[in-house]
């Protein structure tokens, strides 16, 4: 029979090596273990969806104060020349 290969013998193998080395090595398991198992969602949907409403509506809310059109590329253009002026 091949030599099995069981958690005990790891773990008593594990126990031997210098302590440096045994945080390695629960470095690399940690590390490969991260990239196989998904992390679990630390919210839920139905929370996340609830977020996502309330932002979208305070941002309407924020847009209803800004009824006039603004013309975005001649906002960018005065915000830079404002801050060249500065330097």
């Amino acid at each position: 029979m091949a030599n099995k290969v069981t958690l005990e013998k790891i773990e008593q193998q594990a126990v031997k090596l210098p302590f440096q080395e045994q945080l390695e090595l629960l470095s690399r398991l940690s590390n490969r273990l991260t990239k196989i198992v998904p992390h679990p969602a630390t919210e839920s949907k139905k929370k996340v969806a609830q977020r996502v409403a309330w932002v979208l509506r305070e941002c309407d809310i924020a847009a209803m104060v800004f009824t006039q059109k603004t013309d975005s590329a001649e906002t960018i253009r005065r915000i830079r020349d404002e801050r060249h002026s500065r330097l």
